[in-house]
């Protein structure tokens, strides 16, 4: 993000100004405008802002929200460089899972009991937002087993915010080896079953070559790909087809019917409002340009 640069175009004079960029004045600017717009900006359902861990443990989370997987996710934020910003939110992140219940009643109070149900600790997130990381930032949450997304923010003239991530593990190594032993139970069912369940298997491997930082959330209804937000989410086969919802816009797509559907305002296990129906390797490779367009959207 820091190399960078926007231009504003000038009509009038068929020229180019550049926006300059630049870091916010105090960390608690970045903090604001984030929460103010969380779910636009993160995906996440803001929950409260520097939130207390208690007398012992003696610190405050700068955010706790919900992803739309239902998974708990930390912010933390930095105005610029910080060495010490993973670290103070993985201390954090075991904090919270030490205190499950807390955070599920908190989920109770802003978001109601279906949501505080439904919480998926098998995933929690850590989000750094910060003016910059060093190349060991990058390094380090590669070699933990927790779900880190570092990223980058720079704000541009008086109304322009950038995000960029720079990187994004998920620590989430069961759920690969639980995505293994379905397609092999799915095979076991017979050659319709393995039929659906090879599909399925390149659906997935599509989806995860989009781009570096694609990380999976398995949930009992779908299978989530997602960057900082979900772009797909793939449902288990059905006997003749498989369901995946994207993050793409139906009005911008020409709609064939048993191909594409636009749910929006329909009901549907997964979040998307495109729906497309997966029959064949063929049908796959025609849905690669919705793959990456909602990819890129993400």
């Amino acid at each position: 993000m820091s190399g960078l640069k926007l231009f504003r175009t000038d009509t009038t004079n068929s020229g180019m100004t550049e926006v300059i960029a630049h870091l916010a004045k105090i960390e608690a600017d970045v903090q604001g405008l984030v929460e103010a717009h969380m779910e636009t900006l993160l995906g996440v359902r803001f929950l409260a802002s520097e939130y207390s861990t208690g007398p012992v443990h003696g610190g405050r989370i700068d955010s706790l929200g919900l992803d739309e997987n239902g998974s708990p996710v930390i912010v933390e934020y930095k105005r610029g460089v910080d060495a010490g910003v993973i670290n103070q939110g993985l201390f954090y992140l075991s904090w919270l899972m030490d205190h499950r219940a807390e955070f599920e009643h908190l989920v109770r109070a802003r978001l109601g009991v279906t949501a505080a149900s439904q919480v998926l600790w098998s995933s929690p997130r850590l989000i750094c937002v910060a003016g910059d990381f060093t190349r060991y930032d990058i390094h380090a949450v590669r070699e933990h087993r927790r779900t880190i997304d570092l990223v980058l923010y720079r704000l541009f003239g008086s109304d322009l915010l950038g995000l960029e991530t720079v990187a994004s593990v998920s620590g989430d190594i069961q759920m690969a080896r639980r995505t293994r032993r379905q397609a092999v139970a799915r095979a076991a069912a017979g050659a319709e079953g393995a039929s659906m369940a090879e599909l399925a298997s390149a659906v997935d491997e599509v989806l995860l070559g989009l781009g570096e930082g694609v990380n999976r959330v398995e949930r009992k209804t779908y299978r989530a790909y997602q960057r900082l937000r979900n772009f797909a989410c793939l449902c288990p086969p059905q006997r003749s087809k498989l369901l995946v919802y994207l993050k793409v816009d139906p009005k911008d797509v020409d709609l064939v019917p048993g191909f594409t559907r636009d749910v929006s305002g329909l009901g549907h296990h997964g979040t998307g409002d495109l729906e497309v129906q997966l029959r064949s390797p063929r049908d796959v490779k025609r849905a690669q340009d919705l793959f990456r367009a909602s990819y890129a959207a993400a």
